[in-house]
């Protein structure tokens, strides 16, 4: 190499390291996906505190079916988050998407026991279809600023895999939001309870898909010396 190769090598070398910057590791997702978690249940836990617990959701947590509905989502939500932190990172299996399934399984199983026991007390008119938009808004008014700060404690590895991050995020929001906002706002029946929040939540993960990468890049952090 000729001397003046030699210099420009030099240089180039003593300037990535005069522009390098300090990387902070990324803390373990666990910790991470607790963090999120702990900030989306006092959130939830506000909303419920401001529009207040109804006397009759007590009455019905008393009973199996409800019970085990509302453990559906709260699981469904917290295995989510918690795929989320981890199908992010580059060093982690894809298959940590998966993880959520058993608690959809559960939670959809937990709404056929409780469509059956409306169908027991209730005859036909168990199955009678209502509408409840006040419920989709409530749950899409609080998921999304849920899954916003999710995204962004997942900008610098999100893109990763954005697509199965997106919707494990979301999904995640969703299913914890409508727990919260079971205790609140009245459905008479499981089968509304299916189609208002297992709608509002297919809605919420079917958009996240859609649009998660431009949502990524909005998120994304800029690199050094770009133009803000």
């Amino acid at each position: 190499m000729t001397e003046t190769g030699h210099t420009r090598t030099e240089d180039l070398i003593a300037q990535l390291a005069a522009d390098a910057r300090p990387v902070r590791p990324l803390r373990p997702p666990m910790l991470r996906a607790a963090l999120w978690l702990l900030i989306a249940g006092l959130v939830i836990a506000g909303v419920v505190a401001l529009k207040g617990v109804r006397h009759e959701r007590m009455q019905e947590m008393a009973e199996t079916s409800y019970q085990l509905e509302w453990a559906g989502a709260m699981l469904t939500g917290i295995l989510a988050a918690i795929a989320a932190f981890h199908v992010s990172l580059p060093d982690r299996s894809r298959r940590w998407a998966l993880l959520p399934v058993p608690g959809l399984v559960f939670w959809l199983a937990s709404m056929g026991y409780g469509c059956l026991t409306d169908w027991i007390r209730f005859g036909p008119d168990g199955f009678v279809l209502g509408t409840s938009f006040r419920c989709f808004m409530n749950i899409l008014m609080v998921s999304i600023p849920l899954w916003a700060l999710l995204v962004v404690m997942l900008r610098f590895a999100g893109p990763v895999r954005p697509t199965a991050t997106i919707v494990t995020g979301m999904l995640a929001a969703s299913a914890l939001v409508s727990c919260g906002v079971s205790l609140f706002h009245p459905l008479d029946t499981t089968i509304m309870v299916l189609i208002w929040h297992g709608g509002s939540i297919a809605l919420l993960v079917g958009l996240a898909r859609l649009f998660n990468r431009p949502l990524f890049a909005l998120f994304a952090p800029r690199p050094v010396g770009q133009a803000s």
